[in-house]
């Protein structure tokens, strides 16, 4: 090769190279100009003049991003040069011009000791922000209660997405009074559809549905093969992990028993697996908010004997159960999956839709989400959203785009046990109009409810 033609060749790798360097910057520049707020910043605003705030849920459901945008300096423990440093020179995690924001903080569980008692130094507003995608193996010597506010943050509700401008408040169903409800909405059943598959992880958002898929596909496999095994042990048995995340995703919106969440993981096995072996799986999956449980609700009333203890179990986004189980947009209206669960797949994907959304709504007032359900499972709540002094909306969630009689019973029920406690109570649906009965109860289609 001739040096003017190697040089030639050169200069069109060089070009390439800062093409595709420019279409890089391009892109970047325009993932931070669009980004899409988020309810969990009117909350982060709210608490701009805490000292340390951290900001804790599942990987890629936008943490960073969102605390990128009020941070002055950046340590991202991410990175393995910066990890390396800091693990060297523990006490530059919290120097620089504030807010200091530590990304992944418990990839250097003693940044959490050092930002507390930087605070304990100087209280000053507005000086740490740490992000977090799972709960370091080794606990922190102080859960640095009164200097670290942790807020939890979840994939996008369907408010977020900006499917639809919400026409109902969830705030101001918790605060009573059951005022008129209205709007409309063109959503249908086929729209939720894709948004249980589009997932609610920022960066999937509008992606090619092949490209997404794929992308799910790392995410899960990050899990399996990586991000589970940094909690102090490794399991061999990565085909057994996949398996008792598969029958996790299977049990999403059910109460299902430890029992029976581990023989679906083990089918076909003759020895079924103890509980040494399989609560250590869970565990892990908890850390790192891949399972998200919803709490049974407990109440106080004599009139109200013999609710059932156990979560109902959901997965951090639909997508990713949806994804486990094989389930595509199409495959859930057409009724295709593995899913042996009563009732369609696409009802209980519905399900952990709604839920994941009603639980950003609920923060955002202040409020908690748990299930209502009796031990012999003849009457359940899907969601009581809890006011900080008792008071109760009870919400039903069903896959129809109208509600009957027999959509209300439970609610009725309730409503004779809690009186005026319950202060408003609704169905969530895939209808196309919010309306308040004249009973009372309230039925919303799931576009039209927001924070």
């Amino acid at each position: 090769m001739s040096i003017l033609h190697r040089n030639r060749c050169q200069n069109s790798i060089i070009t390439i190279v800062d093409i595709v360097l420019l279409l890089v910057s391009k892109l970047y520049i325009y993932i931070v100009a669009t980004y899409l707020p988020r309810i969990v910043d009117t909350e982060l605003d709210e608490l701009a003049e805490a000292p340390a705030v951290s900001v804790e849920g599942a990987r890629a459901i936008g943490k960073t991003e969102t605390a990128l945008r009020r941070a002055n300096t950046v340590h991202r423990l991410d990175d393995p040069d910066q990890l390396a440093v800091l693990k060297a020179a523990p006490r530059r995690v919290v120097a620089g011009k504030p807010p200091v924001l530590i990304d992944e903080w418990q990839r250097l569980p003693g940044s959490w000791d050092l930002v507390r008692r930087a605070v304990d130094d100087d209280p000053a507003g507005s000086r740490f922000l740490l992000t977090g995608s799972a709960a370091p193996a080794a606990a922190p010597t102080h859960p640095g209660a009164g200097r670290i506010i942790t807020v939890r943050m979840w994939p996008m509700s369907l408010a977020e997405r900006g499917l639809e401008t919400p026409t109902v408040s969830l705030g101001q169903l918790l605060a009573g009074g059951r005022g008129d409800l209205g709007g409309a909405t063109r959503v249908g059943v086929e729209q939720y559809a894709e948004e249980i598959a589009g997932s609610g992880f920022p960066g999937l958002r509008g992606q090619p549905s092949r490209v997404r898929l794929g992308l799910l596909d790392g995410y899960i496999d990050r899990i399996v093969e990586h991000d589970i095994h940094g909690f102090g042990r490794t399991f061999r048995d990565r085909g057994g992990l996949r398996s008792w995340m598969v029958a996790y995703a299977a049990a999403s919106s059910t109460a299902a028993s430890f029992e029976k969440i581990r023989d679906a993981a083990s089918a076909g096995v003759a020895n079924k697996p103890g509980r040494a072996t399989t609560i250590p799986y869970r565990s892990a999956l908890e850390r790192l908010w891949m399972i998200d449980e919803v709490p049974a609700w407990s109440a106080a009333s004599s009139r109200l004997r013999g609710l059932a203890s156990a979560p109902v179990h959901q997965m951090a986004d639909p997508a990713i159960a949806a994804r486990l189980l094989g389930a595509t947009a199409d495959g859930l209206l057409a009724g295709r999956s593995g899913w042996r669960g009563n009732g369609p797949l696409l009802g209980a994907l519905f399900e952990s839709l709604v839920t994941l959304s009603v639980r950003v709504y609920s923060q955002a007032s202040g409020a908690r989400v748990s299930h209502l359900r009796t031990h012999r499972g003849d009457h359940e709540v899907d969601l009581m959203v809890e006011r900080a002094d008792g008071g109760v909306v009870a919400l039903e969630v069903k896959l129809a785009s109208s509600v009957d009689e027999v959509d209300l019973r439970h609610l009725r029920w309730l409503s004779e046990r809690l009186g005026p406690r319950l202060v408003d109570s609704a169905v969530i649906t895939t209808g196309r109009e919010a309306y308040r009965r004249a009973d009372g109860t309230g039925v919303i289609p799931a576009s039209l409810l927001g924070p």
